[in-house]
């Protein structure tokens, strides 16, 4: 009897080894914050083994394969650090919001131990002390830096992504043919190919909800002043904000909850932690729509070149927004808005004057100076040395500039249009498709790109949000909703576009497949 009770307390003691070794692997292409931190509760997941994921769905799809061609670098640390999170979970728990989270990070941000490019071969190597304020925030909440993901090189182009330190371009996931938008658009492959669970960008004037459109993601623009810039490479410092994308609201805010906040080293977010809420999570309520009024800002999107599709897509999002309790305001106009644009005298070209500062900033150990260190080193894409030549032949200051002083009384005149005409409708949030047209193919700059992202948010300083609301040409190619407010409204957009997303719940993952599958 001994020796029977005995191979039966040894089955019962392998049984659950066995039953773990049969499991399947955790989804992480489609895991979120949620699903992760309870496979972790319930032990069926732990840090190291969701990186080791992660890194091979890298492998296997983003070189090979498809080949989606959206990770410059991986962090060789990053399962030491995985180890040392389960090290401290089993201790203590959580060390945050963020836990064991791998996250993507475009190559512009000063990111420890790997090297920062913004996509220039110039800078290749170079591999700052510290991390940029929003990397160091998350890495505090517990995130992992898996990667840092290509982007267009200098973030100079909303249309594609394609740099000089990755040799091709990065494909939509969605459509290996098409383009990820631009500059953040190997953060938005990345996410949407599931390399990670999140991607952080940067938006100077579309880059973070431009890609997050083509790719089915949640991108988000804060008010300027509400997240920092410090240890971003600059494109335009009047204009850049850095920002989480994701492949729902939810996540998304996580990330916004963390990084949200005040910076001395990004003087321009002094007002952040006195205009923020305590927790923005709290905004996400399923019955936010119910009595919202809301604007469909024509003037965003509609030209001639509008693409039928899109269109169709965008008005079943309007009738959406109504079904789900929202006042749908047909057309809203900024009738000042063309004199406004009239007042611009001159040009303003800021990127080669916020670079040297940028990097006069560094120190000694900057791998340039300037513009003209980067033209004479010729380690450049070809398709960036207009922008270069035109940026070093602009060599007064902005304070100086009468074009940028003018781009600045534009720029104060919109803000006040847009907000009185949204106080004069009571109006929560004006809405229009992320992009009029689908996402082109790689290659194509003659057929219309229908970016609509660069006038509103970016010239006024208010947030934008977009969010997926469905797909075209057969059900292939992503189309975003942006939703835009006043300044320090992010709480109000992101309950609007929780809401909107719960109703409709268009994100699916893309057809990818490696070649062992």
């Amino acid at each position: 009897m001994r020796p029977f009770r005995a191979l039966l307390a040894f089955a019962y003691a392998v049984l659950p080894l066995s039953l773990s070794a049969q499991r399947p692997p955790f989804p992480v292409d489609t895991a979120s914050i949620t699903t992760i931190h309870a496979a972790f509760k319930s032990k069926r997941l732990t840090c190291r083994v969701l990186v080791q994921q992660y890194l091979a769905r890298i492998d296997a799809l983003d070189k090979k394969g498809p080949a989606i061609n959206s990770i410059v670098i991986t962090n060789p640390a990053a399962l030491a650090v995985a180890e040392s999170l389960d090290a401290r979970y089993t201790r203590s728990g959580p060390v945050g919001p963020l836990h064991c989270i791998p996250l993507i990070v475009k190559d512009n941000f000063e990111t420890v131990g790997l090297q920062t490019t913004a996509g220039s071969l110039a800078l290749e190597g170079w591999k700052p002390k510290q991390d940029a304020t929003m990397v160091r925030l998350v890495k505090e909440a517990g995130a992992i830096v898996l990667a840092k993901s290509n982007l267009a090189e200098w973030a100079f182009t909303p249309y594609e992504t394609v740099s000089s330190i990755l040799p091709g371009y990065t494909r939509n996931p969605y459509a290996l043919d098409r383009v990820t938008a631009g500059s953040s658009g190997g953060t938005a492959a990345a996410v949407a190919a599931g390399f990670a669970t999140l991607g952080l960008g940067t938006d100077t004037g579309n880059s973070i909800r431009g890609p997050s459109a083509h790719q089915a993601l949640v991108g988000i623009r804060s008010t300027m002043g509400l997240t920092s810039r410090a240890g971003v490479v600059p494109l335009n410092a009047v204009a850049d904000v850095a920002g989480p994308m994701a492949r729902s609201v939810a996540d998304a805010v996580a990330v916004f909850d963390v990084i949200a906040h005040s910076d001395p080293a990004d003087t321009v977010t002094a007002p952040a932690d006195s205009k923020r809420p305590a927790r923005y999570t709290d905004a996400l309520r399923a019955g936010s729509l119910r009595g919202a009024r809301i604007g469909v800002l024509r003037q965003a999107y509609e030209r001639p070149t509008l693409d039928a599709e899109v269109n169709a897509v965008f008005e079943r999002a309007v009738a959406d927004l109504r079904r789900a309790g929202a006042i749908v305001f047909d057309t809203v106009r900024v009738d000042s808005l063309d004199a406004i644009q009239r007042r611009q005298q001159g040009g303003c070209n800021r990127f080669g004057a916020d670079l040297e500062r940028y990097f006069t900033a560094r120190g000694p150990e900057a791998p340039v100076k300037n513009v003209n260190d980067v033209l004479r080193s010729r380690r450049y894409h070809p398709t960036v040395e207009q922008r270069l030549r035109d940026a070093a032949q602009a060599t007064d200051a902005p304070e100086q500039s009468a074009g940028c002083q003018s781009r600045e009384r534009v720029r104060a005149a919109l803000r006040v249009a847009v907000t009185q005409l949204m106080d004069s409708l009571q109006l929560d949030a004006m809405i229009y498709p992320t992009w009029s047209n689908p996402p082109r193919r790689i290659g194509d700059l003659n057929t219309p790109h229908g970016d609509n992202s660069q006038l509103f948010s970016p010239s006024t300083g208010f947030p934008s949000m977009t969010v997926p609301m469905g797909y075209t040409r057969d059900g292939r190619l992503p189309a975003g909703l942006s939703f835009l407010g006043r300044a320090w409204s992010e709480a109000t957009l992101i309950g609007l576009a929780f809401s909107y997303e719960q109703q409709t719940r268009h994100w699916h993952r893309p057809p990818l497949r490696s070649r062992s599958e």
